[in-house]
């Protein structure tokens, strides 16, 4: 049957125009520059790589249904076709040959505008990688991937080769939008002054003030939360900082007369404005990681530098950005505006239970902990990755009911470390929201928990915050190539990935604080916990849930959601998860908790993201005079080949569960060898 010639030409453009009018949300791609990484290193059979530094335009529609969990989006600014526009910083490393990759995406969720997957799997540092220094042991190029980056908090300031966005301003009718914020700041350092919201890694943009008078405000402070709050009058503060000993008006910092106490908590309730729409970072990775894996070339022409390169997406993010991730995957942004799946397979590491805060006047720079920012909603129900009910409230729900509404469940893996069950809530991830029950996890997720692990290494332990050493088990690489190494395979080949390994409740390795009091030993000068962070039910009033909009300013707070721990054996080391090494044959206790001194404030309280290392004494003698109950390391391993031959079978066993790549075993066996308890 013919058609007339008018129908078949409608037909060819509107197959020609499909990728501009359905949803290319990368309008425009901006190489600022190219150049060879590492001097043109070859890195095996993957070859040399190359470094592409540039910028991302988006424009999204905000009455597609892919971006309607987007808070505000509908009181963005928006261009004459109606849309959404904002731009993204990007960085990207890919084989200069991209036929000789292995057709692997790696998009990294940068933590405060920083680049972490060459940290964690590569072991480098650098936030500009550029010369071989910053490939570390390369082992993301040895395996062929193009490792992505792009910019998504509109709160980070520039600077520092940090990745930022450009995020709009919601307004209602063209006028400002205004509401109440709070915000808690915990120095842990007397300070004179402090930015709003400030970590070791980034400050973020407040949300400015209506006014400056602090006659308009509230300020409290208090030591912690159980105690009651003193209000400071408004003429000892103001929205300024301490300058060379001159105060400065800034809206973006508070001074305080005296300084600010450390460790104490001070509580500040003002008037602000311009939220931003602080979901389109969602968006921003979405349409980022979309275009370079599936798109040719801009709606100019400009040509998509791994098009055609890429079978297959994942992505990995490291605290703040795992929980990015978990949101991600949350609010159903694995699809994009195509109808696409963006990311086939996903790893959140040490994000404990948490989301981020991206409702109206949120910062996603916070999260809550034991002692700090406990009214920050960054760990809020639901938790589990299959369907839950919050008898207290009557929600019920699961991370992944969007995703797998849309059929776009990636292959995941939970990875976290001892701390995130003391100070992130982790726990909630597979319990009941009472602490009573296991929950499973749905088929397509992994959780593994690196036993006796902190969160990360150095930070304010370094600076004597804590009372204990601090412990060396911290955000354990090998492991993490290993998994990477069994979710592409996953994706991939279908091969099932190791088992979860995780403490539970049915096996006696999840319990509450009073049961692993009564097994952990009892250490001259060790304090245990007397508290660890329990979540709490916020109240931010009747807009929230619907419109993500609070009301109540700060929160109403309700009953804490119940947590629990992981069990230990005699020597204070954790019974399940992955036992690393130095945990199945220890020459020390390791543990994900640790407490602040009380010089620094706060005394008792956890330090957030720090274990402890407790190291055996190394003769009997010398543990009796201690009055250390743990066995002496060489009453455990009376000579270096007894030492040697337990730890290598610990370290065959890990390799034969596939948590060890060959080349870290190998790693691991030399460094074992080194240890120097036993005469020579």
């Amino acid at each position: 049957m013919r058609l007339p010639w008018r129908v078949v030409v409608a037909g060819i453009a509107a197959v020609v125009l499909l990728p501009q009018s359905a949803g290319a949300a990368v309008v425009r791609i901006e190489m600022q520059k190219r150049v060879p990484f590492a001097d043109g290193h070859r890195f095996g059979r993957s070859g040399p790589y190359e470094k592409i530094v540039g910028r991302l335009w988006f424009e999204i529609d905000p009455a597609d249904p892919a971006n309607a969990c987007i808070t505000d989006v509908g009181l963005a600014p928006r261009n004459p076709r109606g849309k959404v526009e904002f731009w993204s910083d990007f960085f990207l490393l890919q084989p200069a040959d991209p036929a000789r990759g292995n057709r692997r995406l790696l998009y990294d969720v940068n933590n405060r505008g920083n680049k972490l997957a060459l940290w964690t799997f590569n072991e480098a540092r650098g936030n500009n990688p550029t010369t071989l220094a910053d490939a570390g042991n390369g082992f993301l190029m040895h395996q062929g991937y193009s490792v992505l980056w792009c910019g998504w908090s509109g709160e980070i300031v520039p600077g520092d080769d940090r990745l930022i966005a450009g995020l709009p301003v919601a307004t209602a009718d063209g006028k400002p939008i205004t509401g109440k914020i709070h915000v808690e700041i915990s120095r842990d350092e007397a300070v004179e002054s402090s930015p709003l919201y400030w970590t070791p890694w980034a400050v973020s943009v407040p949300y400015p003030p209506v006014s400056l008078d602090p006659r308009q405000a509230t300020l409290t402070m208090r030591p912690n939360r159980a105690e009651p709050a003193q209000e400071i009058p408004a003429e000892r503060w103001a929205f300024a900082r301490a300058e060379n000993g001159t105060r400065v008006q800034d809206p973006g910092h508070l001074w305080v007369q005296g300084g600010l106490r450390p460790g104490w908590l001070y509580e500040l309730v003002y008037e602000g404005r311009d939220p931003r729409v602080t979901g389109l970072g969602f968006a921003a990775v979405r349409d980022c990681a979309s275009f370079f894996r599936y798109e040719s070339a801009d709606r100019n022409g400009t040509p998509n530098p791994l098009a055609g390169a890429v079978e297959s997406a994942y992505v990995f993010g490291i605290s703040q950005s795992g929980r990015f991730v978990n949101h991600f995957l949350y609010d159903g942004f694995n699809t994009d505006e195509r109808q696409r799946m963006v990311f086939d397979g996903a790893m959140s590491h040490v994000c404990g239970a948490g989301r981020l805060y991206t409702q109206r006047f949120g910062m996603t720079t916070l999260c809550a902990a034991h002692h700090e920012n406990r009214l920050v909603p960054s760990e809020s129900f639901p938790f589990t990755t299959v369907r839950q009910t919050d008898p207290a409230t009557g929600r019920s729900g699961d991370i992944l009911e969007k995703a797998r509404a849309r059929r776009h469940v990636p292959k995941f893996f939970i990875t976290q470390t001892s701390t995130e069950y003391w100070t992130r809530g982790a726990s909630l991830l597979h319990t009941d929201v009472e602490g009573r029950s296991d929950i499973s996890l749905d088929p397509s997720v992994r959780l593994y928990v690196v036993a006796g692990a902190q969160h990360l290494g150095g930070g304010p332990t370094d600076r004597g915050i804590c009372q204990n050493p601090r412990n060396p088990l911290a955000d354990r690489p090998p492991v993490l190539r290993a998994l990477l190494v069994a979710l592409d395979r996953w994706v991939s080949a279908g091969a099932e990935p190791p088992e979860s390994r995780y403490p539970r409740i049915a096996d006696g390795t999840l319990v509450d604080l009073d049961t692993l009091g009564r097994a952990f030993p009892k250490l001259v000068g060790v304090a245990l916990p007397t508290g660890y962070y329990m979540p709490l039910r916020l109240d931010f009033g009747p807009r929230w849930l619907t419109e993500e909009i609070a009301d109540y300013v700060p929160p109403r707070v309700g009953p804490a959601y119940r947590t629990l721990v992981p069990m230990v054996d005699a020597d204070g080391n954790e019974a399940a998860g992955i036992r690393l090494p130095e945990v199945a044959v220890p020459l020390a206790t390791y543990t994900g908790w640790n407490l602040r001194a009380r010089e620094f404030g706060a005394g008792g309280m956890l330090a957030p993201y720090h274990g402890s290392y407790l190291p055996f004494a190394r003769s009997r003698d010398e543990r009796v005079q201690a009055g250390d109950p743990r066995l002496s390391v060489l009453e455990r391993y009376p000579t270096r080949n007894a030492y040697l031959a337990k730890i290598s079978e610990a370290i065959v066993r890990l390799r034969e569960d596939r948590f060890l790549l060959d080349e870290d075993a190998l790693a691991m066996l030399k460094s074992a060898s080194k240890q120097e308890f036993w005469d020579h």
